[in-house]
């Protein structure tokens, strides 16, 4: 009996106390009866089933998840994305077309240099960031000055003054040079000294039946341009010509397609011709030229005396053309007419024309035909060594010293 009243006042004690961990205990069913005739107490059940509570560390689940996220990185950072030459970019002229005909506003710092483009960014210090080049709203339309050219003997002197007539013109900017056949380097550091953004390309065509090279050239540029889908003012610049910083700031009021009157000269006649519109405002009413052999033209402008939208090239629906047929220059028609010929695949007559400035009373540029064909082109543009000179013995030098 004593044994009995010990093992229930036990049984009671384990009772009366709160049980404080609850997970550690089995889940019990309290509908079932226990057998009264078992051996063992109440609280040696519990005992015999309760399990030892584990804790995790925190630090090892974290551990485990940066593991993973890591994993995930890595295997994003092995996929093969497009390029960015594969991205369409916004434009805000065309909306209402789907995104993946959308125009793009890629620029040198976008495009791969390839084996006949070359890629030239300013090396002096100037600002030309692609943001100010995306942005229209900062200073205006994108110009892209087309300027094909070839070697000579004063190929350096009139790409070096264009270069920096371009120089001053405020961004976005882009200037197209294009050679026959090869990039010389030459005329590659020309570029690079100018401190224009610049694509240097080749033209490959052959010349055995080539009657005007600088046609097929602007063709290679109007190619790039269609196949870059660059948005902005097409405007084909001769390198031998010269340029006011007005004609610029007007090439940007340009919508459609602008024109203007241009001052021509050659050695071969005592004073100057003007060629170009006549308008009333920016209203082209007629045209105007002094030479007679060039009357039968449609349109009497000069290659430097107009420009237009580049989405007429690539993007026919937003023009309205009949036709989706690739817009270039003629070298079947005679000498003098691929203006024109060239021009009439853009606009169909005067009415898609604006003329500048108002008035058209302003010239803006001049096309000179100055060179000689009796100069010699050198065959480099580096003096191979030093030159010898004659200088006095009395002459005082920069330091201070005298000559012996």
């Amino acid at each position: 009996m004593p044994s009995v009243r010990r093992a229930q006042s036990a049984a009671n004690a384990v009772n009366d106390q709160p049980l404080h961990h609850h997970q550690g205990l089995p889940y019990l069913n309290p509908g079932r009866q226990h057998s009264s005739d078992s051996s063992a107490p109440p609280y040696s059940l519990f005992a015999s089933r309760a399990k030892p509570q584990h804790h995790s560390n925190p630090w090892k689940r974290h551990l485990f998840r940066l593991l993973i996220f890591f994993l995930l990185g890595f295997l994003f950072g092995l996929y093969p994305f497009p390029e960015l030459d594969d991205l369409p970019f916004f434009s805000p002229a065309i909306s209402s077309i789907s995104m993946i005909n959308l125009p793009r506003h890629d620029f040198v710092a976008l495009l791969p240099s390839g084996r006949q483009e070359l890629e030239i960014q300013p090396s002096d210090g100037r600002t030309h960031a692609t943001d100010e080049l995306t942005d229209p709203s900062r200073s205006g339309k994108l110009l892209i000055v087309v300027t094909p050219t070839y070697n000579r003997a004063s190929q350096g002197y009139y790409l070096n003054r264009l270069g920096q007539t371009l120089r001053l013109v405020p961004p976005p900017l882009l200037w197209i040079v294009v050679e026959m056949h090869v990039a010389s380097a030459e005329t590659s550091q020309i570029l690079v000294d100018a401190g224009v953004m610049c694509r240097h390309l080749v033209c490959n065509k052959n010349t055995t039946n080539v009657k005007d090279r600088g046609v097929h050239q602007r063709n290679t540029a109007l190619e790039h341009i269609q196949k870059h889908r660059l948005d902005g003012i097409v405007y084909f610049a001769d390198d031998d010509n010269i340029y006011s910083l007005e004609l610029f700031e007007q090439l940007r009021k340009i919508r459609r397609f602008g024109v203007w009157p241009v001052a021509m000269l050659s050695q071969s006649k005592n004073k100057a011709i003007l060629e170009g519109p006549v308008c009333n405002g920016s209203q082209v009413i007629g045209w105007h030229t002094n030479e007679k052999s060039k009357r039968l033209r449609r349109f009497h402008v000069d290659m430097s005396g107009f420009a237009f939208n580049s989405t007429i090239i690539w993007d026919p629906r937003i023009w309205h053309r009949p036709n989706s047929d690739a817009i270039r220059q003629l070298d079947s028609v005679k000498e003098g007419f691929q203006e024109t010929t060239f021009i009439e695949q853009i606009v169909e007559d005067e009415s898609q024309m604006e003329g500048l400035p108002k008035g058209c009373s302003t010239i803006m540029n001049w096309h000179l035909h100055i060179e000689s064909r009796n100069l010699v082109y050198p065959k480099g543009w580096r003096v191979p060594k030093d030159l010898d000179a004659i200088v006095h013995s009395n002459v005082r030098l920069s330091q201070g010293k005298h000559l012996t």
